[in-house]
């Protein structure tokens, strides 16, 4: 039988990774969100889709519910999307509390596949739907080879490396 000291490194390894999700969240988000043209924020694909902006909006409301997840207290708010810089700069920063929290040693409030698999893999999911959706608003993102991206644990702001490789 393991004692909870024998658990730490394995604890460790996944905030580890987690971390390293939201670093290559933060890189792929700031690839959709970055240098979009004025008319993707309100596109409508359709009369049941939302907009990039809406998207973008969620983004953020899924980042601040990972982090209640997290210390243990679940929270959940629909924000009023704002325009697209403030709903990017909102992301951004969500995404830094929600690392900051995951880099200290405060204990998780639920399992870390839980974070991964509730609020972490949405997140993913809503960031290839913007991308999906500013192709369809004639505003594409170049396709990256993701694998060999600039992506560091810990790096997630808005400032990103350049892309190593691209394709159309």
């Amino acid at each position: 039988m393991s004692s909870p000291a024998d658990d730490e490194p394995h604890a460790r390894g996944k905030r580890a990774m987690l971390r390293h999700a939201l670093a290559t969240l933060a890189y792929r988000g700031g690839k959709a969100i970055r240098d979009a043209s004025p008319a993707v924020a309100d596109f409508h694909a359709s009369e049941k889709t939302r907009t990039p902006l809406q998207i973008l909006a969620h983004l953020g409301d899924l980042l601040d519910w990972a982090l209640s997840l997290a210390e243990g207290q679940q929270r959940w708010h629909v924000s009023t999307p704002g325009s697209w810089d403030e709903e990017s700069a909102r992301f951004f920063a969500a995404l830094g509390r929600l690392d900051d929290y995951l880099a200290g040693d405060r204990p998780l409030g639920g399992s870390a596949e839980q974070l991964l698999q509730g609020p972490v893999a949405d997140a993913f999911t809503h960031v290839g739907q913007i991308v999906m959706l500013r192709r369809l608003a004639q505003s594409p993102v170049r396709s990256e080879n993701f694998a060999i991206a600039q992506i560091m644990t810990g790096h997630v702001t808005s400032e990103q490396g350049a892309p190593k490789f691209e394709f159309d």
